[in-house]
């Protein structure tokens, strides 16, 4: 695989924290690449590492085939970074937003506006509007189109949806689609699993460590433990009493029912017995189909 982004025991440290440790993955050309992970894995650090903002202590990188220390102001001229805060200007208007981020990279609007225009067209009529005036998801797009007004190579995104409406983002996640079609590499981390499976391939990270790569189906088929759904009238007592129970090895909130693993020997009615006999009404105990956050939770049990 011809990579885009290629990480080898890439390490950050803060004083005694480690913030990245040992890192190694490939991103390949035009591919769609998720980071999932909860807060504190250390994607925003990845990330300012191969947007050469911050030097590692140890390991390497190259971004485009280039070096992230010692090739930091070439790399610069063919990434495009989006932060995960709103990063632009919200004194500016959308269209002065753009114009700067366009003279700040040397270029004109008019020589990229066919990369960008699918985006700018959906907020062209809010053009004049001051940044910090848009919705959140207009400040999405916004941010999106001046990453990409220089027509990078290389496009850094993290967790450009958080807060934003469901809408707006299944609309921003079309739009990277398109734009990998166009051969842009893209690195996003998410906290979303929906959005993980539109990924082609996913590292899973925790604690500065990357616990696993795969396709979002390869990632599922690793889960290999007897899985159930809970659920009942009292969801939160009825999670601490299911952790009590011999035949339960695990218990988590997973959307609108609690995730089950199973111990050996583990028997759904019995357990639905069980909860019945200690005051819980409509417990139901099904099988269940793992996701991704199954997977996760299982890898960092043995982590």
């Amino acid at each position: 695989m011809d990579a885009a982004i290629k990480a080898d025991a890439l390490t950050k440290r803060y004083g005694a924290l480690t913030a990245l440790d040992c890192v190694s993955f490939e991103v390949g050309r035009g591919e769609l690449f998720g980071l999932i992970g909860p807060d504190g894995a250390g994607k925003t650090t990845l990330f300012r590492l191969l947007a050469t903002l911050l030097n590692p202590d140890a390991g390497s990188a190259r971004v485009d085939g280039l070096d992230i220390v010692a090739d930091y102001r070439k790399i610069r001229e063919r990434v495009g970074y989006m932060p995960g805060r709103f990063s632009l200007y919200p004194d500016l208007s959308v269209e002065e937003n753009l114009a700067f981020f366009a003279a700040l990279f040397g270029v004109e609007m008019r020589a990229n506006y066919d990369l960008i225009a699918p985006i700018y067209s959906r907020i062209e009529p809010f053009r004049t509007r001051r940044a910090g005036k848009l919705s959140g998801g207009m400040k999405q797009k916004l941010a999106l189109c001046c990453a990409l007004i220089h027509r990078p190579s290389v496009l850094l995104l993290d967790e450009p949806t958080t807060g934003v409406d469901a809408v707006s983002r299944s609309e921003f996640w079309d739009m990277l689609s398109e734009l990998k079609n166009k051969g842009i590499s893209i690195l996003v981390s998410t906290p979303y699993m929906d959005e993980a499976r539109r990924c082609e391939r996913i590292a899973l990270c925790n604690n500065g460590k990357v616990l696993g790569i795969d396709t979002p189906q390869g990632i599922v088929a690793r889960f290999d433990e007897p899985l159930f759904a809970l659920s009942g009238d009292d969801m939160y007592g009825l999670l601490l009493a299911a952790r009590r129970s011999a035949g339960v090895r695990e218990c988590y909130p997973f959307g609108e029912a609690h995730h089950l693993i199973a111990a050996p020997g583990f028997d759904a009615g019995e357990l639905a017995r069980e909860l019945a006999g200690q005051g819980f009404r409509d417990v139901t105990v099904r099988p269940a189909d793992a996701g991704i956050e199954d997977v996760f939770i299982k890898l960092m049990r043995h982590e």
